[in-house]
Order: structure tokens, then C-alpha cells, then sequence
């Protein structure tokens, strides 16, 4: 009993911090956010610059791996084939990896930096603030965010799929940090605490959104009792899906996200300004890549400003606190490819439907500003979590837009959680790609709770800092990871290749044929 005690140690911890969280935050939640406030300033302040730096390393480390010969070897077996078709695939990453968060911040962030321009000496709401938002809204939303999801579902699965082991991030550290059960448990704690903040953030940000759609479309009031009756309608749909598995709930939700997603963008894209998404696209690109090493390595030491610390430091360090559960969903989905395969298909394909949504959306909203005189930027500044209905405004089917992204933040919300839920209670139980369904009714409830407390103790502001205290521990693990995938791949037999067996059949018939005329002048 006590051997089995020990053994759900990760279970019991992660669980008894985030309940004691849960309950602090509703008995006291304006201390409860004051503190949180307090340590939020004391991480960005202090280890923003390593967020930053975290983040371009493992970008240089996951390209170079993509192009190296260690690209070739599979997440499986040698003739294990993807489980998943590619468009499943895609929209199982897109529904996980982005979720409501890019629907709410698709038109609100290019539109806050329209109205509040990133660099300082900039003018808002100008032709120039426009061109800087879409920039860096494409990279904020690009391979950055991508690259941290990667490496967590890369050493996952390919020691889930290759060798056959437990997909928990203390497994994979193994080669770095030794196999000693108190490191291992408080690793894979601090892993579900992480994923805990990073997905309460996330089903708070679509809660706030709901609110403000609902407000804009029906009338209903913003207030945090209304966000608790969307809350608990969310909690009951996802815990119905997750009954159902992964390959039922979870799989039919990300395919209906994917559809209902592309049909917003294709009636964005032809209802609104066309030509200025696709010039805005294009010029976005250019900048985003132009702008790259700037903009991932950029802190104000000598102008001063919290800009950075605001958004690039806020993202990163969400998308690093999301990172156990995405890559572990991502690991999961992406059985059967190769290195090379998933590395590209996780850093490129995504983050591109992320820009082009952001173009579509964002760029509908800094068009009306610029050329109708608008002003969707005031009203968004006012009030982030109406930016999209804000747009809808200015296009035909107003009403059934807004019904159908309110509908479509749901399938969202349900989908993430859905997928957290299964993510959670496979690492609390040691692993396990079919955990018991108590787990998952319990990590369902947290979830909700501390979503619920984090928005009744602050709204957006709480969220914010959640996902950066929670995410700064886990930033080193990350940056051990890459070592310990290194070591593993380096220990790897390599595939042999198509052109490495031709060339050997070519050697063969050569020496064939030498013997062959020895023996012949014999």
C-alpha cells in the first residue's frame, strides 16, 4: 500500500497544490491576486531575458535536427506507418496547440498594437503602426510558440513509440538528470502544475471571450457570474467527450474546430478586403521573417517600458506552460513519422495557419480603421475580449458570424480540455496511453476550479500571471530536454536509406564481379 502510495506521489502532490490554489483563491482572491501580481513582476523582471533566450535556442537546435541524418529515424517502429491521415493530424495540432487563443487574440492583438504600437516613437493608429501590428502579431503566433511544443512531443514520442517507455517528462530527462524517484516526481509535479496554469489560462481567455460575444450578439451582461454558467457548461461537455476517448470525442471535435475554423476564414477572406489580406500576408511574411532575430532576442534595458514583458514574455512563457500537455498530445497524434517529418509538419504548418487567420481577421479590422474610419482599435482597447464581434460589425451575416465563433470558441474550449483531461491523467498514472477515467474527472474538475478562481480573483490580468509563474521552473526542463534528446538520438541506430541500399547493391555487384575475374584469370 505504501509502495503504491509513493508510486501516485505526482498525483497526489500536483493534485494538493492546485486544490490548495483552488481554495486560497476563493476565500481570499483579492490577496490571492495581489500575490500573484507581485510574483508576476518579480519573474518578468528578472528572468524575462531567459524566456527569450530559451526560446531561440530551441528553434536553432529543433532546425538543425530536422536537417541532420537523425531526421530520418521514426517516432515507432522502421515500417510503422502515421496512425493519423494528414489532415486529422493537422487539425488535432491546430485544435490543441492554438485552441481559443488564437481566436482571441486574431484580431485583438494586431489591433491593440495598431492602437499601441510595439516600438517606441511609433505613431498608433497609422499606416505604419498597422504594418508593425501584423508583424509581430505573425510572430508572436509563428515557429516561436511551435518550437516549444516540438521539443516536448518529440522526446515524448520517441521514447513512447521508438522504445517502448512511459511518455512522462521525468522519463525523458533520464539521460540528464539520473533516474532517482524524488527527481523524477517532482519533475513530472511541477510538469502537470505547469499544464494546469498553461490550460486554465487558456479556458479563461475563451470564457472572457464567450462573455463578450454573447454580450454583443444577445445583450447579456460581462460579469464573472456569467463566466461561472459558461465555465460549468464547458466543464460538463468536456467530460462528456473524454468518456469517449481519443479516438471518438477528441478526433470528431478537432475535424469539426478544422471545419468550422476554415469556413470563418474563407467567409472572412472573400466578405472582407481581399486583396489588402493577401498584401497584408505577403508583407506580414516579410517582416516576421526580416524582423526574426530582432524581435525573439528584443528587451528595453535602456528605454525602459514593460511592452515586451506585456506580450513576447507573456507568450512564450504560456506556450512553455502549455508545452507538457501539447507535446504530449502532439507526441501522442504523431506516432508513425519521421523526425524530419514532424518537426517540419509542427513548426511550419500551424503557425502558417495562424498568420493567415490573423491576416484574414486582423487585417479586415486594421482595413475598416484605416480606410472607413472605423474605430475598432478604441473599442478593442477598451474591452480585448469583444475584438472579434467588434469586426464582425463592419461584415454581411453579423449575427450568424458571432453565433458560429461563439459556437466555435466552445468546440474549441471543449476540445483543449478534452485533450488536457486524457494529457493530465496519463501523467499522473505513471504514463499510462489509457488512464482510468477517475483521473480524468478529477483533473476535469481542477482545470475548471482554478479557471474559475484565477478569473473571480483578477479576470485577464490573473490569467496572464498564472501561466508566467508557473511556466518559469519549467523552462529549464525544457532546456534539458534538448540535451537529452541529443544523447538518445546519438546512442540511435540510423536507418538505412533508400541511397545508402543502392549504393551498397552497386559495391556488391562490384566485388561480385572482381571475384568473378580472379577466379576467371585463375
Amino acid at each position: 500500500m505504501e509502495n503504491n502510495s509513493w508510486k501516485n506521489a505526482v498525483f497526489l502532490i500536483s493534485g494538493i497544490v492546485i486544490s490548495l490554489l483552488v481554495i486560497i483563491g476563493a476565500i481570499l482572491p483579492k490577496a490571492f491576486g495581489e500575490v500573484a501580481g507581485r510574483l508576476f513582476g518579480f519573474t518578468t523582471v528578472n528572468f524575462g531575458w531567459f524566456y527569450l533566450l530559451a526560446v531561440f535556442i530551441l528553434i536553432i537546435f529543433l532546425i538543425g535536427l530536422a536537417v541532420s541524418k537523425y531526421g530520418a529515424i521514426r517516432l515507432g517502429g522502421e515500417k510503422e506507418r502515421p496512425e493519423f491521415s494528414f489532415f486529422t493530424w493537422i487539425g488535432m495540432l491546430f485544435s490543441a496547440g492554438f485552441g481559443a487563443g488564437l481566436v482571441f487574440w486574431g484580431v485583438a492583438e494586431p489591433m491593440s498594437h495598431f492602437f499601441t504600437p510595439p516600438i517606441v516613437g511609433a505613431e498608433g493608429q497609422t499606416v505604419e503602426a498597422a504594418r508593425l501590428a501584423m508583424g509581430y502579431s505573425f510572430f508572436h503566433w509563428g515557429v516561436s510558440q511551435w518550437s516549444v511544443f516540438a521539443i516536448v512531443g518529440l522526446v515524448i514520442g520517441f521514447l513512447q513509440f521508438r522504445k517502448q517507455r512511459d511518455g512522462l517528462v521525468s522519463t525523458a530527462l533520464e539521460p540528464v538528470t539520473g533516474n532517482k524517484p524524488v527527481v523524477k516526481k517532482t519533475i513530472d509535479s511541477l510538469a502537470v502544475i505547469a499544464t494546469v496554469m498553461g490550460i486554465a489560462t487558456s479556458i479563461g481567455l475563451g470564457v472572457l471571450q464567450m462573455n463578450g460575444g454573447l454580450n454583443v450578439v444577445f445583450g447579456t451582461s460581462n460579469s464573472v457570474g456569467t463566466q461561472m454558467i459558461i465555465i460549468l457548461v464547458i466543464f460538463i461537455a468536456y467530460m462528456l467527450s473524454s468518456s469517449t476517448g481519443l479516438e471518438k470525442g477528441i478526433k470528431y471535435l478537432s475535424n469539426l474546430n478544422l471545419g468550422l475554423a476554415l469556413v470563418l476564414l474563407v467567409f472572412v477572406f472573400f466578405a472582407g478586403p481581399t486583396v489588402f489580406i493577401l498584401e497584408s500576408f505577403t508583407l506580414g511574411i516579410g517582416d516576421y521573417l526580416t524582423n526574426f532575430i530582432q524581435y525573439s532576442l528584443r528587451l528595453q534595458p535602456y528605454r525602459g517600458g514593460t511592452w515586451v514583458r506585456d506580450w513576447t514574455i507573456f507568450y512564450w512563457a504560456w506556450a512553455i506552460a502549455w508545452s507538457p500537455y501539447v507535446g504530449a498530445f502532439v507526441a501522442r497524434v504523431s506516432r508513425g513519422r519521421t523526425i524530419r517529418e514532424y518537426i517540419i509538419g509542427v513548426m511550419v504548418i500551424p503557425p502558417l495557419i495562424a498568420c493567415i487567420w490573423i491576416a484574414a481577421f486582423g487585417g479586415t479590422g486594421l482595413w475598416n480603421d484605416l480606410n472607413n474610419g472605423t474605430n475598432i482599435a478604441e473599442l478593442v482597447n477598451a474591452d480585448l475580449t469583444t475584438a472579434l464581434f467588434q469586426t464582425y460589425e463592419f461584415l454581411p451575416l453579423k449575427t450568424i458570424l458571432s453565433v458560429l465563433s461563439i459556437l466555435l470558441i466552445f468546440t474549441f474550449l471543449v476540445t483543449s480540455a478534452d485533450s488536457a483531461t486524457y494529457i493530465l491523467a496519463s501523467m499522473t498514472m505513471f504514463g499510462s496511453l489509457n488512464p482510468p477515467q477517475y483521473a480524468k474527472v478529477v483533473w476535469g474538475i481542477l482545470m475548471s476550479a482554478i479557471a474559475a478562481v484565477l478569473l473571480y480573483a483578477g479576470g485577464l490580468e490573473a490569467l496572464q500571471t498564472a501561466s508566467l509563474i508557473a511556466a518559469l521552473p519549467f523552462t529549464i526542463i525544457l532546456m534539458l530536454l534538448m540535451f537529452a534528446i541529443a544523447k538518445l538520438l546519438a546512442k540511435e541506430p540510423l536507418p538505412i536509406r533508400k541511397a545508402d541500399l543502392r549504393r551498397f547493391r552497386r559495391l556488391e555487384e562490384a566485388a561480385n564481379k572482381t571475384n568473378n575475374d580472379t577466379k576467371r584469370k585463375k
